[in-house]
This record gives structure tokens, C-alpha cells and sequence, in this order.
């Protein structure tokens, strides 16, 4: 009987082990539905990427441009905070050159009785041209108007505004680039100081720079670096002569020392000299003048790239390379013909570095820079030591010496050593000149630069001579220009 309900209760047992697999698979089957649906629902579709705003590509086009310093697509005529800020800096270091540089490094070489005069004479020179770059200067030399001079659309710095002008920086403030180019033209007539220190009155000295701007500087200036200037070969395609001048080997350098020849010419010698002791009365101002020059430098040759970006970086680097090599080497030659190395031949050494360099140190690699060191140690101590000695001309402080020949041997170097490996510019209009003829288009410079600084200064010498007199008296001569300039006097000793 047992064995017959057994018998019965086999198929039921079956069937509910069936249907007890068949609920727990329908149960993981619900289950596994239930966590992909889940899943699904975690897991964000895919989609097709939406379209990129246009803005956004032009936005980054931007910033490209802003980096690599090149032209912008949307901010066009918006200044650039770091380009502004360096440009700014740049501007303060040229300054520095003058006030307190170069008055430091020339009045330490004058006498005593003359040391304020020449203070004077900077001062009076950052005033006088500041009046006339405001006026009518800075229109001169950076309006388009004709290869030769500019016009006067920015006569008293009408438009020149916070808005870059994209003929010369495409980041730089107007205002900015105004203010660093006011600093060179400050700087180039204070220069002619040196040649002509002790002898010349102020007020004559006042004159002939203002019209040594006007027929100098502002149109010399306006050739090498206007837009549409005849030698701006860089940027201007139909220039009609292609040279190249990064910082102002021609416009500043040429300028001041071919004209301090001719008018310390025109002015004679000063009383005593050949006879007296003209030593310097403090090589410590020199020297200290001498450090000042080589920091605001780095604002004279690396600002004039007008960007924080690499050209830039390159004038920094070949500015300490010359300067450095020609300070060695000019006192190296003292010691070797004249037994000792002296703190003038160091400070010598150092400027001339510097002028010989300023017009090749964008366009020139670092072996190109310590070649010009090498020989702007060797050629103006030349200059100094034995080619004044020949025609017995009175350069007082050996301006005609370091910048005249040193910014002409610049001016030339450049042609030879200039390489567009640094300085993608030159392959902008001289790609066929760089490396071939270029020293030729740099001869051509050199010589419009000569003539005009040259018959500048004989015709406005002549001028100013009529008009107030050159020299002071015999007697107030004697007595320094501190005293019959000034009345004042630079020092006061105790009598006690």
C-alpha cells in the first residue's frame, strides 16, 4: 500500500520540481531584465556630437595669435596685457639709459666744473623732444605719408589711443608704442653731448637739437622704420632700399655719432686741450653710468622686437653675448699694448658692445653676436686710441669713436650675419637678399645716414651760429659750464 502512494506521488514530486525551475528562471530572467533596464538607464545614450560653435574656433584662432604674436581674426585693435606690460617696462628701461645712465656715465667724465651741464643738457633733451614727439615728432616718423617723412594725422598724438596700430604691433597699445619710441628719440640727440662736452652753451646746444630732430631724426627714423619708409626692408615691400636696422644702429647710432663729429669739427677744440689735464674727474659715476646703460639696454634692443616672443628672447640673449665679449676684450688690448686693463677700457668696451650689436641683435644668432663682441672690442678702440690721435679732433667723450664707428660697423656686420633662422620676418619681402646681397642694401643705409647727418649738422651749425652763438667766452669757459650755464656747481667742498 505504502509502495502505491509512493508510486502516485513520483509524478506530482516531477512536476513540482518543474515548475519550481521554471519559476526561479522566470524570476532571474525578471531579474536580469530589470538590471539592463537599470543599466540602460545609468548609461547615456550615444548621440550624435553637436556642431562646434564657430566662436569658440575663433576664440582659440585668437589666443594662437596672441601667443605666437602673428594677427588676430576677432580682437583685432585689442591690446595684449603681456606684450602692453613688457612694452611698458621696455619703455622705462630706455629712459633709465638717459636719466640717470648716460648723465651718470658722461658727467663722470668731464671735469668737475662741467658735470652739471651735461645733467642739464640730458634733462633738457628728454623736455624738449617730449614737446615735439607730442606735437608733430612721433606723426613724422610713424604716419604714412611718403618714404621719406610721415604725415600728420597724429600731430599731438590725436588717435593714438589704448587701440594697437596693427602697421606696427598687432597687441601693443598706440600710446604704448608712442611712449617707447619717444624714449629713442630722446636718447639719440643726448648722445651728440658727449663729442661737443665743455664748450657748447645751452642755449645752443637747445637749438640745434630742435632742429637736428626735425631734420635728422624724424626723417631718418621714418625711412628705417616707418611703413612706408624707402630703407624699412623688413615690412615694407617697395622700399627702394632694402636694409635692415633692428634697433637703431642707422636711426640713433649713425645719427648722433657722424653729427658729433662734424660739429665738434665746426666747434674747435676746447680751451687747453693738448695742454691740460682733461682726465675724467669720477670713473665711479662712469661705471656706475656704464651698469645702467647695459641693464636699459635690454629695453633698447629686446623692446624693439614690440612683443614679449621669441625674437625678443634672441635680442636678450645676443645683447649680453657682444656686450660681455667686447667689455673683455677692449681692456685685453690695453693690457697687451699698454700694460694695464682699466675700469674705462671696461666700461669702453661694454658700450661699444652694446651700439655695435643694437642694429644685428634680432636678426643675428648668438656665434654672430660674439663675433660682433670680438670686433666691437677691436675696431672703435681703434677709433679712440689712435685714429683720434691721428687727426687731433677733440671728441671729448669718444662719441664719434663708439657710436659713429661702431653703429657704422654694425649697420654693415648686420648684412653679413643677419639669418632668418632667428627672425622668420626677414622671409617676409628679403627672402632673396638675406645671405646673398643684403650687406649691399646695409652699404646703401649707411651711406643716406652719413649725408644726412653730415650736411644736417654743417647747415644747422651754421644756423644756431648766427642765431645765438656756439661757444661761450673764453673766460667763461674756463670757468665751467656749472656756473656760467647753471650757477650752480655739482660739489661743495668744506673750508674747514
Amino acid at each position: 500500500m505504502m509502495k502505491s502512494i509512493v508510486n502516485r506521488l513520483k509524478p506530482l514530486a516531477c512536476w513540482a520540481i518543474a515548475l519550481s525551475l521554471i519559476g526561479a528562471t522566470a524570476s532571474f530572467a525578471e531579474t536580469a531584465v530589470a538590471d539592463t533596464a537599470k543599466a540602460a538607464a545609468a548609461t547615456p545614450a550615444i548621440v550624435a556630437a553637436p556642431a562646434v560653435d564657430s566662436s569658440v574656433l575663433i576664440r582659440l584662432a585668437d589666443l594662437e595669435a596672441y601667443i605666437n604674436n602673428t594677427g588676430a581674426t576677432k580682437l583685432v585693435g585689442v591690446p595684449g596685457p603681456g606684450h602692453n606690460g613688457f612694452m611698458m617696462i621696455c619703455a622705462a628701461l630706455v629712459l633709465f639709459m638717459t636719466l640717470p645712465g648716460l648723465f651718470l656715465f658722461y658727467g663722470g667724465l668731464v671735469r668737475t666744473k662741467n658735470v652739471l651741464s651735461v645733467i642739464a643738457q640730458c634733462f633738457g633733451c628728454a623736455g624738449l623732444v617730449t614737446i615735439m614727439w607730442w606735437a608733430f615728432g612721433y606723426s613724422f616718423t610713424f604716419d604714412a605719408g611718403s618714404p621719406f617723412l610721415g604725415g600728420l594725422h597724429f600731430a599731438f598724438l590725436k588717435g593714438v589711443t589704448s587701440a594697437p596700430n596693427t602697421n606696427y604691433s598687432y597687441w601693443v597699445s598706440a600710446n604704448v608704442f608712442s611712449m617707447y619710441q619717444l624714449m629713442f628719440a630722446i636718447i639719440t640727440p643726448a648722445l651728440i653731448v658727449g663729442a661737443i662736452a665743455e664748450r657748447m652753451k645751452y642755449s645752443a646746444i637747445m637749438l640745434f637739437i630742435l632742429g637736428w630732430m626735425l631734420v635728422v631724426y624724424f626723417p631718418l627714423a621714418h625711412m628705417v622704420w616707418g611703413v612706408d619708409g624707402m630703407m624699412n626692408g623688413v615690412w615694407n615691400a617697395a622700399a627702394k632700399i632694402k636694409a635692415i636696422d633692428f634697433a637703431g644702429g642707422t636711426v640713433v647710432h649713425m645719427s648722433s655719432g657722424w653729427s658729433a663729429l662734424v660739429l665738434c669739427l665746426i666747434l674747435g677744440k676746447r680751451v687747453g686741450f693738448g695742454q691740460k689735464n682733461f682726465a675724467p674727474h669720477s670713473l665711479v659715476l662712469t661705471a656706475v653710468g656704464t651698469g645702467m646703460l647695459w641693464v636699459g639696454w635690454y629695453g633698447f634692443n629686446a623692446g624693439s622686437a614690440v612683443a614679449a616672443d621669441g625674437v625678443a628672447s634672441n635680442a636678450f640673449m645676443t645683447t649680453t653675448l657682444a656686450t660681455a665679449v667686447a667689455a673683455f676684450v677692449w681692456p685685453m688690448l690695453e693690457w697687451i699694448f699698454r700694460g694695464k686693463p682699466t675700469v674705462l677700457g671696461f666700461c669702453s668696451g661694454a658700450v661699444a658692445g652694446l651700439v655695435v650689436i643694437t642694429p644685428a641683435t634680432g636678426f643675428v644668432n648668438a656665434t654672430g653676436a660674439v663675433i660682433i663682441g670680438v670686433l666691437a672690442g677691436l675696431v672703435p678702440f681703434l677709433a679712440v686710441t689712435q685714429l683720434k690721435n691721428w687727426f687731433k679732433y677733440d671728441d671729448a667723450l669718444d662719441t664719434f669713436g663708439v657710436h659713429g664707428v661702431g653703429g657704422t660697423m654694425g649697420a654693415l656686420l648686420t648684412g653679413f650675419l643677419a639669418t632668418a633662422d632667428v627672425n622668420g620676418n626677414l622671409n617676409t619681402n628679403l627672402k632673396d637678399v638675406v645671405g646673398h646681397t643684403l650687406w649691399i642694401e646695409q652699404i646703401k643705409a649707411i651711406g643716406v645716414t652719413m649725408a644726412l647727418a653730415i650736411v644736417g649738422t654743417v647747415v644747422l651749425a651754421f644756423i644756431v651760429k648766427v642765431i645765438v652763438g656756439l661757444r661761450p667766452s673764453h673766460d667763461e669757459e674756463l670757468q665751467g659750464l656749472d656756473f656760467t650755464d647753471h650757477g650752480e656747481a655739482g660739489y661743495h667742498y668744506s673750508e674747514d
